[in-house]
């Protein structure tokens, strides 16, 4: 749970806060809340498309006992981009987009660890889900070393959805799989690509992996079978970063 420090509550708090142009990372919301002041914020929240939880006020009270209102919400430590707007640009500098994808990894300390590495490597953004994701907390930036207030962070309702629209502006989409597909040195990381990486207990969607066009795996020789997510990627992203190199 994310301190009290870094929230906001009170509907007429978070409402302003919104009208600010602040971004929300995570709105909590009573069960049965009502009045003129609740309906001003929902049509904030939907107009501005945040992402709400209705909750019991239990949830609430467990990270506040002030005058909440039913109504408690995180400001995001960073903008959040969407990858529509940011992949023309990157094209535009004649680069060719190496984009990450994050499915399910909700660890947030190997959040931050990918990112760094993703900005050191040079990859050009992150892909994280509305849901389901790592939330971005100080502890992300620090384990970030700073990455974050500079490294763009796609956040998308949809990263299936985000997946098809890279590939088909003619992104090469190349899935992290553990046991399965081509050993990394011999996959071409070349050209414009996204690399999707899943989590460690689930790995990546089904979904996700028939719209791959590659598989690629890491060969180990020791007894444990897998790899933690943020070693993962820096293995693969520097394979990327050697290939793009030559």
């Amino acid at each position: 749970m994310q301190k009290e420090s870094e929230c906001i509550f009170g509907i007429r708090a978070v409402i302003e806060a919104i009208k600010a142009g602040k971004q929300i990372d995570r709105l909590l919301i009573r069960q049965g809340l009502q009045g003129s002041l609740y309906h001003e914020l929902m049509i904030e929240v939907k107009a501005h498309n945040i992402v709400f939880q209705i909750v019991p006020l239990e949830r609430i009270e467990l990270v506040t006992r002030k005058n909440h209102q039913g109504v408690l919400a995180w400001l995001s430590v960073i903008e959040y981009q969407l990858i529509s707007n940011l992949l023309p640009m990157i094209f535009e500098k004649g680069e060719d987009p190496l984009i990450i994808a994050l499915d399910g990894v909700s660890d947030v300390r190997n959040f931050g660890a990918i990112v760094r590495t993703a900005e050191c490597l040079g990859a050009h953004a992150i892909m994280i889900p509305e849901k389901g994701s790592a939330r971005i907390t100080s502890d992300a930036v620090k384990t970030s070393a700073g990455a974050l207030h500079t490294f763009p962070v796609c956040r998308e309702k949809s990263i299936l959805r985000a997946v098809e629209f890279l590939k088909d502006s003619g992104l090469k989409v190349i899935s992290a799989a553990e046991r399965q597909g081509k050993p990394a040195s011999e996959a071409d990381f070349t050209g414009p690509a996204v690399l999707i990486l899943g989590s460690e207990d689930k790995g990546i969607s089904r979904e996700l992996i028939n719209l791959s066009d590659v598989l690629v795996k890491i060969p180990m020789k020791g007894k444990i079978s897998s790899l933690n997510v943020s070693v993962a990627a820096g293995i693969l992203l520097y394979e990327a970063m050697r290939q793009r190199s030559e």
